[in-house]
């Protein structure tokens, strides 16, 4: 028993000691972080160090100390911490991260790729981490590859390796007039003719012009222009492109130079065509790629590049398209959409509405992919809700309805198939403006219906049946429009997705809408599409399209009107299926039910297919309609 009370006791004093070290180790890693994040990393390093002394097993005290060490190159040092990290804890992501890091900084990419699989091995769900991780080792990999291949070729005399070095000498030649620059600049771009000459040009500092070089930086960076300035800046853009084309590594460096980062959306909006054509021509190096995309997201401030860039649907040259593509690219980017956000209420969409409302006067083709771009963003929540909720926008998307049924030219409809998406996508969102538009709306959308377009024509049917559960006067004045027999015709000769709008359109219409239901029941003779429909394999054409059949229902004589159909057993099936959808089986339930409540008659085919037990059980249903 007192060698019991001996251990006991032993431990007790060792837990207590233990937590005691465990506070002070914290209190140093507290104190080893703020130094760190003061960039005064070999006191982080003393204070890490200390707290490890005081627990020998604390994992973020070797995975911070790695940190600490990376940042002072001591790269040998922060893979021996990552290793211990690891004996403390072996599925420790940091401190392979960290590892991978190090391995990387030693140019030992195998290693390094190990390193990163591991995570991925222990979360895949960091595969976001492993690919940038990954593409960073192979990034890195072929830039050191293209620079021992880049001395190889000046150490053999390769002429034009050393005509590029002796063209950037001369360029560092001081106070020589502007033109002279401009001039030296262009014989350089005609230099750059491969891989090679890109690496010379970036290992000899070749993008250290604008900051080694007051008259250039000077001209580059004028507010107002002359001449002999813009030629020097049109000189550099076909300088940069010629240099970072295909090359991630001058990308990055170009795009972190303080004079260029700021610069861009400057020569963006200068008015100079030159300058504006080859400032959109070296970001569609950027933009055309994922990894240039990021480096714009990480390294520019894109919050008014929305805005600038949709300035250019007023040209009538190549501008237009570019600006376009560079959208259209950059919205693939969620940071793009993130930046959006700010300016748009203020900048962009009073930019928008008077582009919408002006399409005689700008360049056509490029309005409707500018439509297509703005309709892309609402899939940013935020972006959705700001423009369903713009009065403006509304009314100049109606006026641009007008326009373009006023025009049948092939840029006109491009515009309206554009604009009729668009509306589609803000009608995801519900709110009072949108209510106050929606007679307006589905009325341009009825009349649409006549137009020869397929494309048009399936579209205006998807807004109608977007806008029409806002408003029931919307659906009172398409009814008395004749909505349901056209919408009938498109659903007998129609594809999947005009059916699945125009029998979503059809249930809104029919829900509480007597002379809809009337109107269905004889544009449908025996109900032949809706039975189309029911054998449908998409569940939302047919939940919709039984919802419709027992809405019809109450129309005398149209439940007799099915005596001799195969309409018990489709629902029948349906209502007591497995589909996806339970409003597909509720639908169906109600629809059979109804039928035989309209006509006892079908009672006798339903027991004939031993089917009582279904309807008994979608009597439950029936206060719900």
């Amino acid at each position: 028993d007192g060698f019991l009370a001996i251990l006991e006791k032993d431990a007790k004093e060792r837990a207590k000691r233990r937590k005691r070290n465990e506070h002070l180790a914290n209190a140093l890693k507290e104190k080893g972080n703020d130094a760190f994040r003061k960039g005064d990393y070999v006191v982080a390093v003393q204070r890490y160090t200390e707290g490890l002394e005081k627990l020998k097993d604390k994992q973020e005290l070797y995975t911070n100390r790695a940190q600490a060490y990376l940042k002072m190159q001591e790269y040998e040092k922060a893979i021996g911490d990552c290793e211990w990290a690891l004996k403390c804890d072996e599925k420790c992501i940091k401190a392979y991260f960290l590892m991978g890091k190090a391995h990387l900084a030693l140019k030992r990419y195998s290693e390094s790729r190990q390193c990163y699989e591991k995570i991925l091995e222990i979360d895949p769900r960091k595969e976001s981490l492993f690919k940038d991780c990954m593409n960073e080792v192979s990034l890195e990999e072929k830039r050191m590859k293209d620079e021992e291949r880049a001395i190889k070729e000046v150490q053999s005399g390769n002429l034009a390796a050393l005509s590029l070095k002796e063209l950037l000498q001369k360029l560092d030649k001081p106070d020589q007039n502007i033109l002279y620059y401009a001039g030296g600049i262009r014989l350089l771009t005609g230099a750059v003719k491969d891989c090679t000459e890109q690496t010379l040009f970036r290992t000899n500092n070749g993008f250290s012009i604008l900051q080694d070089n007051e008259i250039v930086r000077r001209g580059f960076c004028a507010e107002r222009k002359n001449t002999a300035e813009a030629d020097l800046s049109v000189s550099l853009l076909f300088l940069w492109q010629a240099v970072c084309a295909g090359n991630e590594e001058n990308q990055r460096l170009l795009l972190t130079h303080p004079d260029v980062n700021a610069q861009l959306p400057k020569l963006l909006s200068s008015g100079v065509s030159e300058i504006q054509k080859e400032t959109l021509a070296l970001i569609s190096l950027y933009s055309e790629n994922e990894n240039g995309r990021r480096l714009l997201v990480r390294h520019q401030d894109l919050t008014k590049w929305l805005q600038i860039l949709m300035t250019f649907v007023n040209s009538t040259d190549a501008r237009a398209s570019s600006a376009m593509n560079i959208l259209s690219d950059l919205t693939k980017e969620e940071g793009f959409k993130t930046q959006c956000r700010v300016m748009l209420s203020t900048g962009v969409l009073p930019l928008f509405t008077q582009l919408l409302t002006s399409v005689e006067l700008v360049n056509q083709a490029a309005l409707a992919r500018c439509i297509g771009i703005m309709g892309n963003l609402c899939a940013d929540v935020v972006i959705r809700k700001q423009m369903s909720e713009c009065n403006e926008c509304w009314q100049a998307c109606l006026k641009l309805v007008d326009e373009c049924c006023d025009v049948s030219t092939s840029e006109y409809q491009e515009c309206l198939l554009a604009v009729l998406g668009l509306m589609m996508n803000l009608l995801l969102e519900s709110n009072v403006v949108i209510q106050y538009f929606a007679v307006d709306i589905s009325g341009r959308c009825l009349s649409l219906l006549n137009d020869k377009d397929g494309r048009i024509v399936t579209r205006a049917i998807g807004v109608l049946s977007r806008i029409l559960p806002a408003s029931s006067s919307a659906v009172e004045e398409v009814v008395k429009g004749g909505v349901v027999k056209k919408i009938i015709k498109f659903l007998k000769a129609g594809g999947q997705i005009t059916s699945n709008y125009g029998i979503k359109t059809l249930s809104i219409c029919t829900r509480s809408n007597r002379q809809a239901q009337e109107d269905l029941v004889k544009s449908d003779k025996r109900f032949s599409v809706l039975l189309k429909l029911l054998d449908s394999e998409n569940e939302m054409i047919v939940g919709n399209a039984a919802f419709c059949l027992g809405q019809c229902l109450a129309v005398p004589g149209a439940a007799t009107s099915l005596l001799n159909s195969s309409i018990v057993m489709i629902l029948l099936k349906h209502a007591g299926g497995d589909a996806t959808r339970t409003a597909v089986q509720e639908n169906a339930a109600i629809a059979l039910g109804k039928l035989c409540v309209a006509e006892p008659r079908h009672i006798f085919q339903l027991r004939k297919l031993n089917g009582l037990a279904i309807l008994n059980s979608s009597m439950k249903y029936m206060h719900s309609i």
